[in-house]
């Protein structure tokens, strides 16, 4: 038996040198102005978010999951984050259509930048990863299977994020924790 614990660290590591600076800026800036953030995602990509959106709550920002009964309408304004590997979930990209057509921005978290999602995105950061149906396991070396170290690399990319805009805002884990759920 192995340990894939490093191997998949590691994969981490020499995926999250890639990610752009720039990219990161531009998203955290879209997150800042936004006057409300719905999130989307599907499968796996759909929890991942959901712990983002959590998150952003405790920071204080007004959010909500697509698809909840307690999601509000949308408004010009707004942003809509997605969460898509491939850039191509039709249900996914049914939302960022409909986004787009409401006036509320799109910011794709992806590993396809060309891709539909990608196409009516106003900003997207890219991680870098291999999607469900594309071939991991090669000669060239170690890679997780189907889209799983996008996913990983995304709940990481996420909490690196909220660092960052907790340090714009000045909130602390102690304020943020005011805000987490008491009825548990």
């Amino acid at each position: 038996m192995e340990n894939y614990t490093l191997k998949i660290l590691n994969e981490l590591l020499h995926n999250a040198e890639k990610i752009s600076s720039e990219q990161l800026s531009i998203f955290l800036e879209e997150i800042k102005r936004a006057k409300h953030i719905f999130l989307s995602g599907a499968g796996r990509s759909g929890i991942v978010i959901q712990s983002f959106a959590n998150r952003l709550m405790h920071l204080g920002f007004d959010v909500s999951i697509v698809g909840e009964i307690s999601s509000p309408h949308s408004q010009p304004g707004d942003l809509l984050i997605i969460c898509s590997g491939s850039g191509e979930t039709d249900s996914l990209k049914f939302l960022a259509q409909k986004a787009v057509e409401s006036g509320v921005k799109v910011g794709l978290v992806t590993m396809k930048l060309e891709s539909t999602i990608g196409n009516l995105a106003s900003s997207s950061l890219i991680l870098p990863g291999t999607t469900k149906n594309e071939n991991n396991w090669n000669s060239k070396g170690f890679k997780q299977p189907m889209g799983s170290a996008f996913e990983q690399l995304a709940f990481l990319t996420f909490d690196s994020l909220i660092l960052n805009l907790m340090d714009d805002t000045g909130e602390t884990s102690e304020t943020m924790f005011n805000r987490h759920a008491d009825f548990e």
